[in-house]
């Protein structure tokens, strides 16, 4: 494949996930949400906290010089990520919008944490595509300044997700 496909292809999976987030969120919803997609956030929580683990200690594998692992540790990291994606687009098609309480002091503080990890999450889906396509393909010069930015981004983007989650988790309706 030609980078210039590699990039179109990384750009529409972008726009993709992208719309679909904001077309989930926009959609009427059931007034019945499944039973099982009642653990999604905790699942992503967890998907989420495991991902930090799997990141900081990729980090601390390449800086080892341990490269079989830290490619082991950021696809088992990538998989995970995708499954919390499937696991996010499953209970937004269904679950209502849980909004954290107007009359809460600490709202501020977790809107200001949800709103950088929104931004942050789909900055971050394009630059860990290209560093991952960078990485397998073996062009280290190009994935090293790439993961530069990724891998601090992503490991903000997996923090704030389970700090999101315990936040909001004790307002679920369920």
């Amino acid at each position: 494949m030609t980078d210039k496909l590699v990039f179109r292809i990384i750009f529409g999976v972008t726009i993709a996930v992208v719309g679909l987030v904001i077309i989930l969120n926009l959609m009427p919803k059931p007034d019945v949400m499944p039973d099982i997609l009642k653990h999604c956030p905790m699942l992503n929580a967890m998907l989420n906290g495991t991902c930090t683990v799997l990141l900081v200690s990729s980090y601390f594998a390449i800086r080892n010089k341990k490269i079989k692992l830290h490619r082991t540790l950021n696809i088992t990291a990538f998989t995970l990520s995708a499954i919390f994606l499937l696991s996010y687009v499953a209970y937004h098609a269904f679950g209502k919008e849980t909004l954290f309480p107007k009359d809460n002091p600490m709202r501020p503080v977790y809107l200001t944490i949800l709103i950088s990890h929104i931004i942050l999450a789909a900055l971050v889906l394009p630059l860990v595509l290209l560093t991952f396509y960078r990485g397998l393909s073996n062009d280290i010069v190009k994935h090293r300044k790439i993961a530069r930015w990724a891998m601090p981004i992503w490991l903000y983007v997996t923090t704030t997700g389970v700090v999101v989650y315990l936040m909001i988790s004790p307002y679920y309706p369920f």
